[in-house]
């Protein structure tokens, strides 16, 4: 059915167990995984009355973001290879995550998205918005939502 499944991956808990999930999942029906992370684009400062300064340079800021997408890709792939799950590994800085996640997806030629939801409802959904939420909106890609 599926034969390539982009796994976004954030580092955090929830993330962590869905990437137990989504190579589970790729080593039953034989899919491999592309794991993707999107890095945070540098903030952009204002500068004025009462604003504060960062002390951190962009280069800074992309090298640490670069260290710690590598570490999370990284340990991604540990746990697919030790499933026996081919898998690979990218990473892009993007302002828009969702709009990365689909362009990954497409750029890497996968048929499944498979990614988590932090299951908020009601109002707090609608303001805070959802990264899976906009995905599933906007992809394409079928997209499997793990709760």
């Amino acid at each position: 059915m599926f034969k390539h499944i982009l796994v976004p991956t954030d580092g955090s808990a929830l993330s962590g167990d869905t990437v137990k999930k989504a190579v589970a999942f790729a080593r039953e029906t034989g899919a491999k995984i592309s794991f993707f992370y999107a890095r945070p684009d540098y903030p952009v400062a204002f500068y004025g009355e009462g604003a504060l300064i960062d002390p951190t340079t962009p280069e800074k800021f992309a090298e640490m973001a670069d260290k710690q997408a590598q570490e999370i890709l990284s340990a991604a792939q540990a746990q697919a290879s030790a499933a026996g799950v081919a898998c690979a590994a990218s990473a892009a800085t993007s302002d828009v995550p969702f709009q990365a996640i689909i362009d990954a997806a497409a750029a890497s030629g996968c048929d499944l998205i498979f990614m988590a939801s932090h299951g908020r409802r009601g109002l707090s959904g609608l303001l805070l918005g959802s990264e899976t939420q906009k995905v599933l909106t906007h992809s394409k890609i079928p997209v499997l939502v793990y709760r």
